[in-house]
């Protein structure tokens, strides 16, 4: 990777129908994405223009639509998706995304689990 600089957006949250259980994917909860976004930002910072960078709507319409399209069962496969899905359709180099499932039955009280992911263009 060429550059370090960075773009992250943080905390999108969405209600997904997602799981390895029958009755999570029809109760469905709430799921919550990080994206970290590595690019060359200089020509970005030097000219002020959004053409330049990534525009983070986009991003944000982006992961939406992957999260909604499907219901996955694992957390890794819809972490996988989006950042397959960010780097075929934004300029970045890398990419890292975090997906939280925020209701997890797990015969005990957690907070969330987690799963994050990096993948570089090839």
């Amino acid at each position: 990777m060429s550059s370090r600089d960075l773009i992250r957006i943080k905390n999108m949250t969405f209600y997904g129908y997602h799981g390895v259980d029958a009755e999570e994917r029809r109760l469905g909860g709430k799921f919550s994405l990080d994206v970290e976004l590595y690019l060359d930002l200089r020509p970005a910072g030097e000219s002020d223009d959004l053409s330049k960078t990534v525009d983070y709507k986009a991003v944000y319409d982006l992961v939406r639509r992957v999260h909604d399209e499907r219901h996955y069962e694992l957390l890794e496969a819809l972490a996988h998706d989006v950042a397959q899905a960010i780097l075929r359709e934004f300029p970045v180099e890398e990419v890292a995304v975090r997906v939280r499932k925020h209701s997890v039955p797990l015969q005990g009280l957690i907070d969330y689990t987690e799963v994050e992911i990096h993948r570089a263009r090839e």
